[in-house]
Order: structure tokens, then sequence, then C-alpha cells
């Protein structure tokens, strides 16, 4: 017996309707949490006693392991079957959530995100797969673009909710607030599903398998994130993880490939268009959610942003993004996936080079006019990447090909967070030297200040305040650059794929 993406059980009418809801808002939930700590951070950070920098183990702990247990989505389906594993993953979400909420410290905290993320992984993929099982295949189409939807949608409402709660509430509610939706969801959609549940089979459990993903996965995220902070491989405990990464990595490749029952079924790679599209959303959604954690940061701790008004800057992309998605997906399976992906990967990377002039005069509409102007591309990229994917593997593999490329999509949003926030300071303190020792007799600057009733150390304090700030803005615009850059290169490798063959019965209709 194979594992069942099934279309045995559709649903019909308000119960198709009732059901899709709330796949749908489970993974809206889900993906929310990935982005609406991204404007808490400086308030986490400073009330734990943290960095700002380390306040971004938040966000890039859970990503990376809701990304560990992601790709496990299609074992765990095949033994326990989708609906099962889905009201699990519900519960243990909505109870880590109530403990990240509580949590006393940030270790606490970080480790609570830690398993908050390995139970909220297979939400995202099961929810995908679910909503595949219940509709019928020549809906197909409609069942994928309202589940994109909410992948586009929810990043774009976190920073809004998380921005409102942090400068009026306390932050801890950016946690608390899943609670209730999680019990609810969990619960009725259990009960709704439990019949239409996919087909079972007792399978052996790839221990060797799950213990290399877990060892380098985590040795590749510990080395990025501690990097800067231990000089990098100036380091032993550096060169150390990332050699474990490396050997980890390889291993986990060579096991998986020759294991009978593989925990990770890395065979989907064999499709050249699955191989495509995935790296494609790798590299564009490693760029954009980079980004999309940077620009509050930036805004909050140079440019005198609230939280809620960073929010504010980085959420107009989802008007447009909303406005194109039914648009966007009523042109998937009818043109050339590859171009609708490519015109919106390199839409969004116009808007990336776009945002290398800002100056520390932007205002806030300098700022927020290409966030709204991205969103008319973003669904392209979104919708149709996830249909081109997942329209190149066989059916019996669509449990497992969603794990894979929700895996790494989650894992090119943790790496490339970590990369460029690390960049972004390194980058800012090589300008700061570079400002500090070519201005031109700084010691007028501090006279003048300190005629205007500044003291020697104001003045001091405030002429560096003024460097760092342009050092941090040249910085800035210096990631949005090497995003822009990645976005090209993104459009590129989508070509790689075949091209996809017409479909007749909806998106999903074919091989």
């Amino acid at each position: 017996m194979t594992y069942q993406t099934a279309q045995t059980n559709p649903l019909t009418g308000s119960r198709l309707l009732a059901a899709a809801l709330l796949l749908g808002l489970a993974n809206f939930m889900v993906v929310l949490d990935t982005t609406i700590a991204n404007v808490s951070v400086p308030h986490i950070a400073g009330a734990l006693a943290v960095s700002p920098a380390q306040g971004t183990w938040v966000i890039t702990s859970y990503s990376v392991a809701e990304a560990i247990t992601v790709p496990l989505t299609g074992w765990l389906a095949q033994r326990f079957g989708a609906v099962r594993v889905f009201a699990f993953g519900m519960a243990g979400f909505g109870l880590f959530s109530l403990l990240c909420g509580v949590a006393p410290s940030f270790a606490l905290l970080v480790a609570f995100r830690v398993a908050q993320g390995l139970c909220g992984g297979p939400i995202m993929p099961m929810s995908q797969t679910l909503m595949l099982h219940i509709f019928p295949r020549e809906r197909a189409g409609a069942a994928m673009g309202l589940w994109s939807m909410t992948t586009v949608v929810a990043p774009i409402a976190g920073p809004i909710l998380g921005g409102q709660i942090s400068d009026n509430l306390h932050w801890s509610w950016i946690f608390l607030i899943n609670i209730p939706v999680a019990a609810f969801v969990g619960i009725f959609a259990y009960r709704m599903l439990i019949a239409h549940d996919t087909a079972t089979r007792k399978v052996p459990v790839d221990y060797m398998g799950l213990a290399l993903l877990v060892t380098w996965v985590g040795a590749m995220q510990i080395m990025l994130d501690k990097g800067k902070e231990l000089d990098w491989f100036s380091s032993p405990t550096i060169i150390m993880l990332g050699l474990v990464a490396v050997v980890g990595f390889i291993s986990f490749l060579i096991w998986e490939l020759t294991a009978l029952n593989p925990i990770v079924n890395l065979r989907v790679f064999r499709h050249r268009g699955f191989s495509a599209a995935v790296t494609t959303m790798s590299l564009s959604f490693g760029a954009f959610f980079a980004c999309v954690v940077l620009v509050p940061l930036w805004l909050q701790t140079t440019m005198g942003y609230t939280a809620t008004w960073a929010g504010y800057a980085g959420c107009l992309n989802g008007i447009l993004a909303v406005c194109m998605s039914p648009v966007v997906a009523r042109f998937v399976g009818k043109v050339d996936g590859r171009l609708l992906t490519s015109f919106g990967v390199f839409w969004m990377g116009l808007m990336a080079f776009w945002r290398t002039g800002f100056t520390t005069d932007a205002t806030f509409w300098n700022i927020a006019l290409p966030q709204f102007i991205m969103g008319f591309g973003m669904p392209f990229f979104f919708i149709s990447t996830t249909n081109l994917a997942m329209s190149s593997v066989n059916p019996e593999e669509t449990a497992s090909a969603s794990g894979l490329s929700n895996f790494l999509r989650t894992m090119g949003a943790a790496f490339a967070t970590s990369i460029m926030t690390t960049a972004w300071d390194s980058t800012a303190s090589r300008k700061h030297e570079l400002l500090a020792g070519a201005m031109t007799n700084p010691q007028a600057t501090l006279d003048g200040m300190m005629s205007r009733g500044f003291s020697h150390e104001q003045a001091l304090a405030q002429l560096d305040r003024m460097v760092q700030v342009q050092a941090i803005m040249i910085s800035t615009n210096t990631m949005f650059m090497y995003a822009g850059v990645v976005f090209m290169i993104a459009v590129a490798v989508v070509w790689l794929a075949p091209k996809p063959r017409p479909m007749t019965g909806g998106p999903m209709g074919g091989h």
C-alpha cells in the first residue's frame, strides 16, 4: 500500500468550504509565526537583556526547527495519517505558544520556539496535502490558489500584528494569540476530516537519517548565528561546527539515497521540474524573507520607528498581493509556469534594486512605496512556483514533495536571515571605520557642538552616532543589492525546468 494523496473522498458544498477555511487558517497561523516576531525583536531583546542580533534567534530557531520536521511529513503521513499528524501538530503548536508567552528567560524562549517549530513544521505541508485530498481533482487549482494566498498574506500580516501587540500590549501576546486559533482549528478540523483520513501503513523509522538531518541543519544554523560573535573561522568552535555541517550533510545525502525506507524521500529530485522549482523557491524566498526581517530591524534601531510603524512600512505589499492572487490563480496551468514564476521573481528583484537608493532622509512613503508595488509580483512567484514544483512529481509523491519543498523554502529563509543580519552588522562596522577615517576636520565639528552647549563626551557621542547611522544606511543598501542579485539568479534557475505539459484538469492534473 502506498501513501494516497487521495482524490478518493473529495468533499462538496459547505463542508468543503468549511474544511478549506480551517486548513487555510492553520497554514496562515504557522506562516504568520515566522514573521510576527520580526518587528518585536527589539522589544524582546530589551526585555530579556540580549542584543538585537541575538534577538533574531527567536526567528531563526523557529524556522530551523520547523524546517527539520517539514520533510518528515511524508513518513509521518504514511505512518499515522495526514489528519492525525495535522491535529497533533496543532495541539503541540498551541501548547508551546503558551510556554513561549510565559518564558522567563531568553534561553527558555528560544528552547520553546524550537519546540513550537517542531510541532508547526508538519502543519504547512499537511494542510497543503489535505487541501488536495478534499478537493476534486478538477478543482485542484482553486485549492492551491487558496492555500498559496494564505502563504502570501501571512508574512505581510505578521509585522502589522506584531507591531501593534509590541507597542500596545506586551511582546508575549504575539505567541499567546495562537492558543485559541490552534484549539479551534485542531478540534474542528479533526472532527470534520478524520473520516477522510489518508491511508496508512507501518513503515520502519529511519533513525540514522533523522539524526543526520538534525545534526547538519543544527550545526549549520548555530554556525551562522554565532559566527560574528566568535569571529568566524578564527574560532575553533566555528570551524568544528562547519566541519560537522559539511560531513553531516554529505552523510545524510548518501544515507537517504541508499536507505530502503528513507525518512526523507530525496528521490523526488529526479524530476527536473521539481528540482528547478524548489531551487528557485529557496533562493527567492530566502532573499525575500531576509529583507522582511532586515527592514523593521533597520527602521527601529536606526530610523527611530516604533514597532507599529515599522510594521506598517513593511505591510503594504499585501494590498496588491491579495488583489492579484485570484488573478494569477486563473493563469496557473494555462500559461507556462516558468514564465509566471520568472516574472514574479524578476519583479521582486527590481524592487530590491530600487531600495538600494535609500538615504537617512527617506520618508515613510519612500520606504513603503517599493513594498506596495512589490505586492503586484509576489503571487506570480508564490502561487506558480508551488504549482510548478508539485505538478512535476507523481501523485503518490505529493506528501514527500510538499515536505521537501517547504523544508528548502524554510531553510532558505533561516539561513538567508542569519547570513544577511550578520553581513549587515559586519558591513556597518567596516563602513563606520572607513567613514570615521575619511572625516575632514572632525575637531571643528566637535567644537561647533560644544559651542552649542554639548559637553565633550556628548559631542563625541553625537558625532559617533551620526557616523554610525550613515554606516548602517550604506550597509542596508548593500544588503538590498545582494538580495537583488539573488533574485536575478533565481530568475535564470527556473528555466532549467522542462516546459510544463498542458493541463486540462487544473494545475495538479498532470505530471
